[in-house]
């Protein structure tokens, strides 16, 4: 028997279950009194999930991903686009790579 339908099969129950989770966390804070230090804590996340993603990134990464993390950066502020950014960041790591760094 093919491994596909099981393959499927996955998919289809991350992808339902990814939803679900999505779901009930706007059902459950829909729920809860946003004070003050909650609002606060609430904006700080995003960018502290993003510099817990990408700063091991950048420290096993050596020279070639931390510049590419500030071409990416600059991009981002300059433009206000994050595909842009993440395609700077791509492009710059592909070229420092290639001249050897």
């Amino acid at each position: 028997m093919s491994a596909e339908p099981f393959t499927l099969l996955a998919i289809f129950v991350m992808a339902a279950m990814n939803y679900l989770m999505r779901a009930a966390g706007f059902w459950i804070m829909g729920h809860v009194p946003l004070t003050v230090p909650l609002r606060r804590m609430l904006e700080a996340l995003p960018g502290s999930i993003v510099a817990a993603t990408v700063l091991p990134i950048a420290a096993k990464g050596g020279v070639a991903a931390v510049i590419a993390l500030a071409a990416a950066v600059l991009v981002m502020i300059w433009r206000s686009n994050s595909f842009l950014g993440v395609a700077a960041g791509v492009g710059t790591a592909a070229l420092v790579r290639a001249f050897g760094l």
